[in-house]
């Protein structure tokens, strides 16, 4: 025959205290996730920043004036992005004393976002040669 025994009612369920360490660990658990989630947020927000920066830099370049045409310093905005373009002959100290048909040009775009942040482009363009 068996015996059945009565539960110990001290024994059953959950103390306060154990309560209260899972309730301090997942408090700990979601504060940890909230910070993640944070970093990545502000991350995320600062890589589209860039990209519009980079965006208006390829649309400056892509407007340029056309290769027979000096540039010189030029500047504007465009969508709250101010932008400036500089060119100056490449290797002017170089230069053959042949006369060339086409200077290598440095052209910098510096664009500016109005949060501060600054994308710059480097690159290298044939000018015409301007007519003496």
């Amino acid at each position: 025959m068996r015996r059945s025994i009565a539960p110990d009612p001290a024994a059953a369920g959950f103390t306060l205290i154990e309560v209260l360490v899972a309730l301090a660990i997942v408090a700990l658990a979601m504060s940890s996730i909230w910070t993640l989630m944070g970093t990545s947020f502000r991350g995320v927000g600062s890589m589209d920043e860039r990209l519009a920066r980079l965006e208006t830099a390829r649309a400056v370049v892509a407007a340029l004036p056309d290769r027979d045409q000096p540039i010189g310093a030029l500047s504007g905005e465009i969508d709250g992005r101010s932008w400036r373009v500089e060119a100056a002959p490449l290797i002017t100290a170089l230069l053959p004393a042949v006369p060339l048909a086409w200077i290598p040009h440095t052209i910098v775009v510096s664009v500016r976002s109005p949060s501060g942040g600054l994308t710059e482009i480097r690159t290298v363009r044939l000018q015409q040669r301007a007519a003496p």
